[in-house]
């Protein structure tokens, strides 16, 4: 977990920005996205609407996330898939709406952001949100959270929050967060995760009851909706049918939660495909077990960096293991 003490800041973000390379166009519904590119052909789109990324796309012009053809573009409904972002509480584990509210707030473009560590990629917007008084009396904390989206020059995709407590009342206050990213699988019955083996999880399909992970990998039969913990800082999804690769790298969020809603729950979401579940997993780097807590001026950073590489499981082109080891 990383927090650290940061000086205040009372600068006002406007609605856009000139200091980062991005294209602010109209989307769905007229909602306004941030577009950013790189020069090989990748590309991310990102909503205003919940700092949402919709889109991630490789220099073949290929999709790596999964929307839902039937999403909801349209506020307070949050959309469903691409990166929605949990906070300040996961799933119903706490006092809030489901997944809290950051995701279905309109986030403003911040054109003068702080120093970032990781400043290489030169395709990056920067994204800022701050509570309402509506959003203090659900939840009665002053907060600001920036989120950095950025594009590598190899085509990875980069994100980094970053959570202050700007309380003036001297009050802590507690949180959990996740990346809910949907990954664009070719068939949920060929794909594989690794890197989650032999490791402790709570079962949300079981009264969040803890068991033990007991298969040299993670494939799929049937609906899932798992918290692993303690995780490591790499994890592999293999999809063999498209010979992809997904790499997740994180830092500051030691669980991980693996989902995908089945046939069942499909056809009972207003927002989901009957049969979509067959071409979507969400691998979610997260901090549920134990909340994050911040003391007034403190902030915590959670990072992740998603890269597809292509593989070929079956041939031996690529060994998980390698991809899971490797720096």
């Amino acid at each position: 977990m990383s927090i650290e003490k940061v000086p205040s800041s009372s600068a006002q973000p406007p609605s856009s920005a000139s200091s980062s390379p991005f294209e602010l166009r109209k989307g769905v519904n007229g909602l306004h996205k941030v577009v950013l590119r790189e020069v090989r052909g990748s590309s991310v789109e990102v909503y205003l609407y919940g700092s949402h990324v919709t889109s991630w796309k490789n220099d073949h012009g290929e999709e790596l996330l999964f929307v839902s053809s039937k999403a909801i573009f349209k506020p307070p409904k949050p959309i469903r898939g691409g990166i929605p972002l949990c906070f300040p509480q996961f799933s119903n584990h706490g006092p809030l709406e489901s997944h809290g509210f950051a995701r279905n707030r309109f986030w403003c473009v911040d054109p003068d952001p702080p120093p970032f560590t990781n400043t290489l990629s030169k395709a990056f917007v920067d994204l800022i949100l701050k509570p309402t008084e509506e959003d203090m009396k659900i939840w009665p904390h002053s907060f600001e959270f920036r989120l950095r989206v950025a594009l590598g020059p190899g085509g990875d995709l980069m994100l980094t929050s970053r959570i202050r407590n700007t309380n003036t009342d001297g009050k802590p206050f507690t949180f959990t967060f996740a990346y809910h990213t949907y990954f664009s699988v070719s068939d949920i019955n060929e794909v594989r995760v690794e890197g989650l083996e032999t490791l402790d999880y709570l079962d949300n399909l079981r009264n969040k009851e803890r068991f033990t992970e007991q298969g040299d990998a993670l494939t799929f039969e049937s609906e899932v909706d798992k918290i692993y913990l303690s995780t490591p800082t790499k994890i592999a999804i293999l999809d063999h049918e498209k010979k992809r690769t997904f790499v997740i790298r994180k830092d500051g969020l030691p669980d991980a939660v693996v989902w995908n809603p089945w046939d069942k729950k499909a056809k009972a979401m207003a927002d989901f495909g009957d049969d979509e579940y067959k071409h979507m997993l969400c691998v979610e780097a997260a901090a549920i077990e134990k909340p994050i807590t911040l003391k007034p001026g403190e902030e915590w950073k959670g990072r992740i960096e998603l890269s597809a590489v292509p593989s070929s499981y079956c041939s031996g082109q690529l060994d998980p293991q390698r991809v899971l080891q490797s720096s």
